[in-house]
């Protein structure tokens, strides 16, 4: 009897250089690729959440690629449990093969279905795809992880010229898909979500952006960082490549964003306590004011203090916030508000496209002071330098606060002065206690 090998798509929607599809392609097997709307994940998602719609116009992309093998992607929505109990009473599946996912529910889910299939006598396999590097391949010398990110990225950089990368052409192979009748097809509106207006602006990438990307970054009206985040977070775009284009450039800076990001995901799989805790666990004895109508001021960008509210508008307008400004918002919500840096993070989950948990997690515990190479907790962003800084000409401001002159425009929720003395007190109170 003929077998099949299933490739489930998951961070990965794209056919080039996929490691996952590119062993499973190369395998004996024809491949039966799989999609899954993960209810387990799409249950606490907005009817309108943007990301769906990214996700269905990516898998679009891949059925397109695919299309002249008579294949198409399924497409199911279930738990993946009960989808793959599904898929294996109607298909004879040898093997299944998908790439690793980092994250402490995908760890779970992956190690069910294992179980499962197991259970059938069907392999599981996973494969490297979303980093360069992960989990214990750069380390100290004595094992242990790095919790400080310029050694790591020294060793992660020293390994990748050592190394070098290597590419998986599965665009090469797709005609080893199955292809002997249509696989299920899911539209948005049957899984009881519909197609948001939002979508992310179409991300710059090429040898000038690379060079002047340390210079231009911080500034918030230039628009001119890559707008990639998205892409490497449900794998549109093949990180490899990206690295490799960024490392044959003198100027490191960007590399060293991507390597960030890696650094902030080994962090989560060493630290899966970091989901919900602090890394620095005395954190988490600050007693934050949670004020609910200060938190859905500072939602709305009705903070009174531009910047911020420019950064909160153009994401609940766009799903994108500038990287500089998503420091000053962080910062404003955790120390002048003293608002529990986890609220935040649950709503840059919920708004941003590129919401990646690791480097959410990482970010907004570095601002609040709690987490791996965290920024000191007397550091505290001023929103006016701010301004003076990065946005002298009110550009950015100007984007996005159409009030900014009216009367209508909110007075500041607190004063700076006020708000910082307030902060640093709770704060040596917390990690000091008597």
């Amino acid at each position: 009897m003929q077998k099949f090998t299933i490739f489930w798509f998951r961070r990965d929607l794209r056919v080039e250089d996929n490691r996952g599809l590119y062993v499973a392609l190369r395998g004996k097997n024809k491949v039966i690729p799989i999609f899954i709307y993960d209810t387990g994940i799409i249950d606490k998602l907005s009817r309108d959440d943007h990301r769906l719609t990214f996700i269905q116009k990516a898998l679009g992309g891949i059925n397109n690629a695919m299309k002249r093998n008579r294949c198409s992607v399924g497409i199911y929505r279930g738990t993946p449990k009960a989808i793959f109990n599904k898929i294996i009473r109607e298909f004879p599946i040898e093997k299944v093969i998908t790439n690793h996912d980092y994250e402490t529910y995908a760890i779970e889910r992956d190690e069910e279905i294992r179980k499962l299939l197991k259970a059938e006598s069907i392999d599981f396999f996973t494969y490297k795809d979303q980093v360069i590097y992960e989990k214990n391949e750069v380390t100290k010398d004595d094992g242990n992880p790095y919790v400080v990110y310029t050694p790591y990225s020294r060793k992660w950089m020293a390994k990748l010229r050592q190394e070098g990368i290597k590419h998986y052409p599965s665009e090469d192979h797709l005609d080893n898909v199955y292809n002997e009748k249509p696989l299920p097809q899911i539209s948005l509106d049957e899984i009881g979500f519909e197609i948001s207006k939002m979508v992310p602006k179409g991300f710059e990438f090429d040898e000038e952006l690379i060079d002047q990307y340390e210079e231009t970054r911080n500034f918030p009206s230039k628009d001119s960082t890559s707008r990639l985040g998205v892409h490497l977070r449900f794998g549109t775009q093949s990180v490899r490549k990206l690295v490799e284009k960024s490392a044959e450039r003198k100027n490191t800076t960007f590399l060293k964003e991507l390597i960030w990001r890696e650094f902030f995901m080994q962090i989560l799989w060493h630290y899966p306590h970091t989901e919900g805790q602090s890394f620095k666990k005395q954190y988490d004895r600050i007693e934050y004011r949670n004020d609910e109508k200060e938190f859905e001021k500072w939602c709305q960008g009705k903070t009174g203090y531009p910047l911020v509210d420019a950064g909160m508008r153009q994401l609940n307008q766009t799903g994108f916030m500038h990287n500089r400004v998503r420091m000053l918002v962080s910062s404003f919500l955790c120390k002048h508000l003293l608002i529990d840096w986890r609220w935040g993070e649950a709503y840059f989950a919920k708004k941003l496209f590129d919401y990646e948990k690791s480097s959410n997690l990482g970010n907004w515990q570095w601002v609040a002071g709690c987490g791996v190479d965290a920024a000191p907790y007397f550091r505290i962003f001023n929103p006016h330098e701010q301004v003076k800084k990065f946005d002298k000409n009110l550009n950015y401001i100007n984007q996005w606060v159409k009030d900014i002159n009216e009367l209508t425009y909110p007075e500041p929720l607190v004063d700076h002065k006020f708000a910082r003395e307030r902060c640093l007190k709770e704060y040596k109170a917390a990690l000091n206690p008597a």
